[in-house]
């Protein structure tokens, strides 16, 4: 706009002031202003981290996001060795695996705030620390769990998977369509958050190529008889996560109204002051 008004005004014009405004004006206050863009969620790819280290990179950006250091809501997107956590509801007789078992196993085990009870991580497992600011959204952390399974069956019906929700848990199931309501349900992602001043972390566990052998070291979620499945196991095919990853960004943008944007973890160092 300000090339076109500098274009059109030459050197002795005058302009006119009064209650009709030049065409040019009139053209400008027609013109509809563009629609204001939904905030951005940040979505950091890590890789393969240790849990330690994605506990203490989401601890520190819930604690920027709380302060207002992060402008953004962040999907912290990782796969972890395998490790086991303790949820703070856990029951310790829902870890059937002893430490000397873990340990040979080289599976480490970590109690840390997040609700529900006790789940494993590993390779092959898509793990989102989702650290949103509900007070942005809704602060209601029932309605926030809903948002996240939400997500979770949109990502699965890009791959032809049906999902659902179990009555009276969290987290996502699945059957195939050909089977009758009659048949069990099976679990392929688990859902455990915690919040503070309405900001969350923690986060979900789907399951794309797990080997699933090892949820026979624990209860899962402290359920009786459940059965764990993968992605992988239902379509029959290898999953590739990188697909899974950018359908969970598109999923976690739309259930959210937020844009999916792409950062590296420098991104989240909060800002140096100048000096001088």
């Amino acid at each position: 706009m300000r090339d076109c008004r500098e274009a059109g005004v030459g050197v002795g014009e005058s302009a006119s002031f009064g209650s009709e405004q030049p065409e040019s004006r009139k053209a400008d206050s027609l013109t509809p202003s563009p629609p204001t863009p939904p905030p951005e969620l940040w979505v950091v790819h890590l890789g393969t981290l240790p849990y330690a280290q994605a506990l203490e990179l989401q601890r520190s950006v819930a604690k920027a996001r709380i302060t207002g250091e992060l402008p953004h809501d962040v999907l912290l997107l990782v796969e972890h060795p395998p490790v086991v956590t303790l949820g703070r509801t856990s029951k310790r007789a829902n870890l059937t695996a002893s430490a000397e078992v873990l340990e040979a196993g080289g599976v480490e085990l970590f109690e840390v705030e997040r609700g529900g009870d006790v789940t494993f991580h590993g390779p092959g497992q898509l793990v989102g620390y989702p650290i949103i600011d509900l007070k942005r959204h809704k602060k209601d952390l029932h309605w926030y769990l809903r948002r996240v399974e939400d997500a979770l069956v949109r990502v699965l019906a890009e791959f032809g998977l049906g999902g659902e929700r179990s009555a009276g848990y969290t987290g996502v199931w699945t059957r195939k369509s050909s089977e009758s309501n009659e048949m069990p349900l099976r679990k392929i992602a688990s859902i455990g958050v915690h919040s503070r001043d309405w900001v969350t972390w923690h986060g979900f566990a789907l399951n794309v190529t797990t080997d699933l052998s090892y949820f026979d070291l624990i209860i899962p979620c402290g359920i009786q008889d459940v059965v764990m499945t993968s992605m992988t196991r239902e379509l029959g095919w290898n999953v590739d996560m990188a697909a899974v990853e950018a359908a969970v960004s598109r999923a976690f943008g739309e259930v959210f109204s937020l844009t999916p944007a792409s950062v590296t973890p420098a991104s989240l160092e909060p800002p140096t002051a100048s000096v001088g």
